[in-house]
């Protein structure tokens, strides 16, 4: 089952991509963390991921690297995210290898469409709800993306943009598989709390949604 958490640690955010914050989000059950960070040089987004795999690399977690194939494949991440105007999910692969997972970002029906004819393993679609932790964001696309997405993927759904502990379920019951989630994690007081809280509330839901399927 893809992961129903995916925390991403972004170095713009309060924190950032620290691995002391990091083991403590996979402490509280998350299985899947994204390093981003836009500004930096080559050589500290090598340093920052290579960290973060060492530290979680016996816990069980999945780390994915932002934009680049090449430093996931150097430091042996789980795999890498590519947006739009990356490098595309059928080359990604050809550059950190075949195992490793290619996610990629999707701002309309239309790309969703697009990124589904695609290998991608997962599909994040968004933003969601207004977010600040991009200095260009996308339009919000709202929930109703998300329920148009659900019928016409199968591919593993993540919802990304704005979400918070009170939207997580609202989210999910839309058709997500999976909340990305920066900001709610980074600067909430009791970080493993709020993990939890998450993955109670999509327990919640997706088994439902298992139930009834």
């Amino acid at each position: 089952m893809f992961p129903a958490l995916y925390a991403i640690l972004d170095a713009d955010q309060a924190g950032g991509p620290d691995a002391s914050l990091a083991r403590i989000l996979s402490g509280a059950g998350v299985k899947l963390i994204q390093v981003r960070d836009k500004k930096a040089s080559t050589r500290k987004l090598f340093d920052l991921s290579k960290r973060l795999v060492e530290a979680l690399g016996h816990a069980g977690v999945r780390v994915i690297v932002n934009d680049r194939p090449d430093i996931a494949a150097m430091i042996g991440a789980g795999g890498v995210h590519v947006g739009q105007e990356d490098l595309t999910v059928e080359a990604a692969p050809k550059i950190c290898g075949s195992t490793r997972w290619v996610g990629v970002s999707t701002h309309s029906l239309q790309q969703l469409r697009e990124a589904n004819l695609t290998s991608a393993d997962y599909i994040a679609g968004g933003p969601i709800f207004p977010t600040a932790t991009k200095e260009t964001p996308e339009l919000v696309v709202g929930l109703e993306l998300l329920h148009a997405a659900r019928q016409l993927t199968k591919k593993p759904l993540v919802a990304i943009g704005g979400i918070t502990i009170e939207s997580a379920e609202a989210t999910f019951r839309a058709g997500a598989d999976s909340v990305a989630v920066v900001q709610d994690l980074i600067s909430a007081g009791d970080p493993a709390r709020r993990v939890r809280e998450y993955l109670s509330v999509a327990e919640l839901v997706l088994s439902h949604r298992a139930g009834t399927a």
